[in-house]
């Protein structure tokens, strides 16, 4: 398939400021079709959901066609497509329906190379139910974390298995299907944060196994809130918190209140801005994701190719992304320099690439950076090869000072 890098870019309004984004990860851009269908939304009728007048019947189209075009992207059921203000309220939300089910001296297993929304809800949740903590650790080396890191603290009184299918900070894509599996195995349940993943690689919720997969809009191209996707049978056997004059039919029961309709809009557009990615114009909206994010990944990997090989050459940098499967995301610290100054340095040039650990606290102190981290470059699907160039350069400005 083809990746029109040029046509893509022209539908990103923001560009025309000449940034080099490299801060994907912790957000994405916005292309104009999600701009238009927000607006379009906005411009029409809207009401509490129903059947009888425009308003209502608009919002209900916006609710339903979303859970759609998010079950085509996650490979999952309309019907277990849940929405959220964020992954992490989601995951707080879950954390304490799911914690209302277990006993004391239960478990639960969190990793150490999570984002702290995978992280803090569950322990949290496990102190008020008196359940035990079990850390599944990475090796800071390679950045790895196997199946077998898994396998080494799970129990027969595992209740939940909570793990990232990639890591914010270094990318590292851990193998989630053996890890979903061998949860399985044991009678846990698993949650999957999939926040970065998503933004890379084209989600399949059967394949991987996961019970619960939450994900973020705004990190592939769309407005700010998040998604949780389960299969519908599983979250009919759980009871949230719930207004009683509230819907208990799924997924609904775990909305609470009016959902933002607009932003609903805006991410079923950005679905289908993806699909559109790689250039093919017919067929089922799924398999348009799966030709897409093909070229995608083609394309990401094209750039993370020449950015590898241009960071090779500079003395002075510690990459912290290392494990064989990973997406195009590099944490980069400096000899003798705060990757702070690294990140005004660059800015100052129009490349936008933060500093910090972007809430992965607990991979980042096992790294030994504590909690200050690094410099983060991410790619996301606009960048191009001159936006690598300029960051090449500018570290290498900056390295030469």
């Amino acid at each position: 398939m083809t990746y029109d890098i040029s046509a893509i870019r022209s539908e990103f309004p923001a560009l025309a400021a000449g940034v080099a984004h490299f801060d994907g990860p912790g957000g994405t851009q916005t292309p104009r079709a999600v701009i238009r269908a927000i607006g379009d939304a906005l411009a029409q009728p809207l009401s509490n959901r129903g059947h009888e007048t425009p308003g209502e019947r608009n919002a209900d189209a916006i609710v339903t066609g979303t859970r759609r075009a998010m079950a085509d992207l996650l490979g999952a059921q309309p019907a277990g497509i849940v929405f959220g203000r964020s992954a992490t309220q989601l995951t707080y939300d879950f954390s304490r329906t799911l914690a209302a089910t277990w006993s004391p001296g239960d478990e639960v297993v969190v990793t150490r190379l999570d984002h702290d929304a995978n992280i803090r809800p569950w322990l949290q949740a496990a102190d008020r139910a008196g359940a035990v903590v079990r850390w599944a650790d990475f090796d800071p080396a390679t950045g790895e974390l196997t199946a077998d890191d898994i396998r080494a603290v799970v129990s027969e009184r595992t209740r939940l298995v909570a793990v990232t299918a990639a890591s914010n900070l270094i990318g590292t894509r851990p193998a989630i299907a053996e890890i979903c599996a061998l949860a399985h195995d044991a009678g846990a349940l698993t949650y999957v944060d999939g926040v970065h993943y998503a933004a890379h690689t084209l989600v399949d919720l059967e394949r991987l196994g996961a019970d619960f997969f939450v994900c973020s809009a705004y990190k592939f191209l769309g407005p700010h809130h998040g998604v949780l996707a389960a299969r519908p049978e599983l979250l009919e056997t759980l009871r949230p918190d719930k207004l009683v004059p509230a819907t208990d039919v799924v997924p609904e029961r775990f909305e609470l209140g009016t959902l933002p309709y607009e932003f609903l809009a805006g991410t079923r557009a950005a679905v289908d801005f993806l699909a559109g990615l790689g250039g093919r114009a017919a067929g089922p909206r799924r398999e348009r994701l799966a030709a897409a994010f093909a070229a995608l990944e083609g394309h990401e990997r094209t750039l993370r190719d020449r950015m590898d090989k241009g960071l090779s050459q500079l003395d002075g940098v510690t990459v912290h992304s290392r494990a064989a499967d990973r997406t195009p995301t590099v944490l980069l610290t400096f000899e003798g320099r705060d990757a702070a100054d690294a990140y005004h340095a660059l800015a100052q040039r129009g490349v936008h690439a933060p500093a910090g650990s972007f809430y992965a606290v607990e991979a980042s102190r096992r790294l030994g950076l504590g909690d200050r981290g690094g410099l983060r470059i991410g790619l996301a699907p606009y960048n191009d090869t001159e936006d690598v160039d300029r960051l090449l350069a500018g570290l290498t400005a900056y390295l030469a000072r």
